[in-house]
């Protein structure tokens, strides 16, 4: 998007708001520089001998004026996107990087999940096999996931216990 508007998109929207700020004398308005609405056209036409004559003129062009508000909002979109995209990116890493977490997220998840089972669990498997689970608690009956999870947890525990 940017390439396409020859670099001014990443700015565009905090020189609209800047714009809308400063001063009536000051103001040199960012929308009509990347979509102007008045241009020089000229047009070919013939004359009274029939030769092609040049004309010149004013142009009004009123679709610039809906883009210049289309993409303002498309630019404050791609800013609450950005923004939501960096929050979950920081969410996952955290659930990466600090593995106590996870049994916290695995029982906020399903409270009839005891917190022994998701510590169990969240203790003996690594980060994919518990965002396996994780996804299942989302899918699942809460009955039924508690089954598995009580499960999994006791086939752990007698595995650790049969290895040692």
């Amino acid at each position: 998007m940017n390439k396409f508007f020859d670099g001014e998109f990443m700015s565009y929207g905090l020189r609209v708001m800047t714009f809308s700020e400063t001063s009536q004398e000051d103001r040199a308005d960012p929308m009509v520089y990347i979509f102007p609405r008045v241009t020089k056209c000229t047009f070919h036409k013939y004359g009274p001998s029939g030769s092609i004559q040049k004309h010149d003129s004013l142009c009004i062009l009123p679709l610039n004026i809906v883009n210049e508000k289309t993409y303002i909002v498309i630019w404050f979109w791609f800013i609450i996107l950005a923004t939501l995209l960096t929050i979950l990116v920081l969410y996952r890493l955290a659930i990466i990087v600090f593995p106590n977490i996870r049994p916290i997220l695995l029982r906020a998840r399903n409270r009839m999940v005891t917190m022994d089972v998701a510590n169990a669990i969240s203790r003996k498997t690594d980060v994919g096999d518990w965002w396996i689970l994780y996804m299942l608690g989302r899918n699942m009956d809460p009955v039924i996931y508690k089954e598995v999870t009580s499960e999994l947890a006791k086939k752990i525990e007698t595995a650790a216990s049969n290895n040692q």
